[in-house]
């Protein structure tokens, strides 16, 4: 996918990158390597994406949109591939209960979480368990 937009030479640079309503293919998105040491900003919005962990590591990240997907799990990687995270959305996933994102505590930069449609917001004291979960 993104081999195929002739960018291979601006890669390095490139900080922000959206993704969106493109295709997965078997939980990778074709051409999102490592080389973008410099992406800041991903977005990856309802691309058929089941977990994270084919995710390269992208020290530099800040924020990544992954809403409309079907992920339930395996956030465990997110602290170590994106150590460095302030924002994510998970809006619109499969996340059905707290221990599936409690690895995100981890993420020790992290300012917002956004689960808005996810399962687990129906828990009886979602939110302050939550907090509790991640204070930042």
């Amino acid at each position: 996918m993104i081999n195929s937009l002739k960018l291979k030479q601006h890669i390095p640079s490139v900080k922000e990158l959206v993704l969106d309503n493109c295709r997965s293919n078997e939980g990778k998105i074709e051409g999102l390597t490592d080389e973008f040491e410099e992406l800041e900003f991903l977005s990856t919005i309802n691309v058929g994406l089941t977990s994270v962990s084919n995710l390269p590591k992208l020290n530099k990240l800040k924020k990544l949109e992954l809403s409309d997907n079907r992920i339930s799990g395996g956030l465990d990687v997110l602290a170590e591939k994106c150590p460095n995270l302030t924002h994510l959305n998970l809006s619109g996933n499969k996340i059905k209960d707290l221990s599936t994102i409690e690895p995100l505590k981890k993420l020790e930069t992290l300012k917002s979480l956004d689960l808005f449609n996810c399962e687990v917001t129906n828990l009886n004291d979602y939110r302050d368990n939550v907090f509790k979960l991640l204070p930042s």
